[in-house]
């Protein structure tokens, strides 16, 4: 599994060459990110941003892929209580596409991240024409210079960055950027691995005045109360939902366990 983020990334630059020679101009700003960002502060219970995922390198296939099951999927989760959708722009790792970003975020108000390995402006000029609000930035995957202006660039453009760390180190650097969503992967993109006490470590150095999300490794009620016990503003939630046959229900049982245990 170690190399596969590498391949990856490799890939998407590939992809990013091909893309430059025939990129159009930069759109005009958005102003989506506002909204974005305040839909996701913790109120009572954690904000939940609900994933639009068909299969994985690491899972394999996760959710038949059938016409029109991402707008479906979408509107359950919606429908469940998830203040947000991210839907994977990525298609020979995830199965997904910057298509289905357009038509999720045609079909549903809440906000939609677009989830990709961004590593250049026009990936994040493409996430604004296809009508999201977010956009997923990982420290992982690019040096300090380019991830501070990536989002000095997504937040010009009026679409929230989601800077998106996987331990102590990369977690300072999403915090020295400007961006407001701040997200800790319980998942070590190298290797797979979970480790979600080390995640709610981190999510706790995380500032008040930032929008903490926990991100991978939730699969329960019981995962759930656990991360929503911490410092948490909203949790990302793939898998555990995308393989359920009836996401709107999983979704709204965790929120009522959540509120029978705090009443």
């Amino acid at each position: 599994m170690s190399d596969i983020l590498e391949g990856i990334l490799a890939r998407t630059r590939r992809s990013n060459v091909r893309r430059a020679r025939r990129a159009p101009a930069p759109p005009a700003p958005v102003g989506r990110a506002n909204g974005a960002i305040e839909a996701l502060r913790r109120v009572d219970a954690p904000r939940v941003i609900a994933e639009v995922k068909f299969k994985s390198p690491s899972a394999g296939r996760i959710r038949e892929r059938r016409a029109g099951e991402a707008v479906r999927l979408a509107h359950a989760y919606v429908d469940g209580g998830a203040a947000a959708v991210s839907v994977l722009a990525d298609g020979p790792g995830f199965g997904g596409s910057a298509m289905d970003v357009r038509r999720v975020a045609s079909a549903v108000s809440a906000p939609v991240l677009f989830k990709g390995f961004v590593l250049d402006e026009r990936q994040i000029d493409l996430a604004a024409r296809v009508g999201a609000s977010m956009v997923l930035l990982l420290v992982r995957a690019m040096g300090k210079p380019e991830l501070h202006r990536l989002v000095a660039y997504a937040n010009a453009l009026g679409v929230a960055p989601l800077v998106e760390a996987a331990d102590d180190a990369e977690l300072d650097e999403a915090l020295a950027t400007d961006a407001a969503l701040v997200g800790v992967n319980a998942r070590d993109l190298r290797t797979f691995r979970v480790d979600p006490d080390a995640a709610a470590r981190q999510l706790e150095a995380i500032p008040a005045d930032r929008v903490a999300i926990y991100m991978s490794g939730i699969r329960s009620a019981e995962d759930f109360a656990r991360v929503a016990a911490g410092r948490v503003d909203a949790m990302l939630i793939g898998e555990g939902l995308a393989r359920e046959g009836d996401p709107t229900s999983t979704l709204r049982g965790w929120f009522a366990a959540l509120a029978r245990a705090s009443a």
